[in-house]
């Protein structure tokens, strides 16, 4: 029997088999990691403040946990996660029913999706907002309503217009998408804002407050979103150890809720989808609260270094509550692709709606002016 001849330049058939809402999906770009740059320029002394990593890293029992966890390396890991998720319980005064485990708070955002959204539904979100949120609902057939953002003179600069995404909920909306803080524009909302907005939504929509870079924040006014849950049953609250805990490179998060909705997404959720690894240095990173407050005190001083040293150079920012600030420069693809020249990995933000703008995570102080000392040079260049 012959062989069919392929072409690369060809499409093979099946790719017209795949769900439309699966062709017509962009990929998520993610910060480029060193070893590219490497491999592209040929450069080594590297630094990457691009996707909002820890600089100071995970806590220091977190590498023996993880030699002392190779002889099981053959072995399934628990797939209640119950040592981790008892920790959480008592840390966040919740009950373990109330916790969800996940390969990164990413995973919870796509359970939600499939657990509440498909064709003819959608899901609710802000302008320049996590770009998963879109991807999650729009792997799924449903409809992504993008709700425009506040303006640039506002407190808030691009930051979630709440009144206007409650006009935006209707009867076919599932699932309401908050990041709060928000990523990447750092902005945040206040008590006050969103218990007035919770208070808004009709019961039936699930409400994801994603709170991510919630260790970070450190102002009056912010709210502890799993203080909210006794209040409204279909809130969701997702957070993670990739951040403020330094374990990005293992992909662990969480997510809390109401009991019944925490059982829906644990139905759902693969099998063993957080690892043994993860499992235990997620539960040594959460009992050191000295090395947590040593990465929350030097984001603050590295978020105000890198403002302050921006502003010197004559740059709108956004103000940031997170660990990062996205900025302006005259020609963006232009300053990306000079500062990675100079070993310097920052993130483009033009796909999250921001095409004039980067943005620049918070590194160690030595990597904070390496950085401006470059923008500098480049800027008068």
């Amino acid at each position: 029997m012959a062989r069919r001849k392929h072409s690369m330049q060809s499409i093979p058939e099946f790719i017209n088999a795949a769900l439309p809402a699966v062709r017509g999906l962009m990929p998520y770009e993610p910060g480029k990691p060193i070893d590219a740059l490497q491999r592209e320029l040929g450069i080594s002394d590297i630094i990457k403040l691009a996707s909002n990593e820890s600089p100071v890293g995970p806590a220091p029992g977190v590498q023996r946990v993880l030699e002392s966890g190779f002889d099981d390396l053959s072995l399934y890991p628990d797939g209640s996660g119950h040592v981790l998720k008892d920790a959480l319980s008592t840390h966040l005064d919740v009950t373990p029913a109330h916790i969800t485990l996940g390969n990164g708070s990413n995973d919870l955002l796509n359970l939600v999706a499939q657990a509440f959204l498909g064709p003819g539904r959608n899901a609710v979100m802000s302008a320049h907002a996590f770009a998963i949120y879109t991807l999650a609902t729009r792997a799924v057939g449903a409809e992504a309503r993008v709700v425009p953002a506040l303006p640039a003179d506002s407190e808030q600069p691009y930051g979630h217009d709440l009144p206007a995404m409650a006009k935006h909920i209707d009867r076919d909306t599932a699932v309401v998408f908050i990041a709060n803080p928000n990523n990447p524009t750092g902005t945040w909302i206040d008590a006050d804002g969103l218990a007035s907005f919770l208070e808004a939504v009709p019961p039936h929509v699930i409400v994801v407050l994603d709170e991510a870079y919630f260790e970070y924040v450190t102002e009056s006014g912010y709210p502890d979103g799993c203080r909210l849950l006794a209040q409204h049953e279909n809130l969701l609250v997702t957070r993670t150890f990739s951040k403020a805990y330094g374990l990005a490179a293992l992909r662990v998060g969480y997510g809390i809720s109401h009991p019944a909705l925490a059982d829906l997404l644990n139905r759902l959720r693969q099998p063993f989808n957080v690892n043994s690894l993860a499992l235990a240095a997620a539960h040594v990173a959460l009992s050191d609260d000295a090395h947590l407050a040593k990465a929350v005190a030097v984001n603050r001083s590295g978020l105000r270094q890198l403002a302050e040293g921006l502003a010197a150079l004559g740059l709108d920012q956004i103000p940031s509550v997170g660990n990062f600030i996205t900025f302006r420069v005259p020609d963006a693809q232009w300053m990306y692709r000079n500062l990675l020249a100079a070993g310097i990995i920052v993130r483009p933000v033009g796909g999250y709606g921001l095409p004039e703008s980067l943005r620049v995570s918070v590194g160690l102080p030595e990597h904070n002016d390496r950085f401006l000392d470059t923008m500098g040079r480049l800027l008068t260049s």
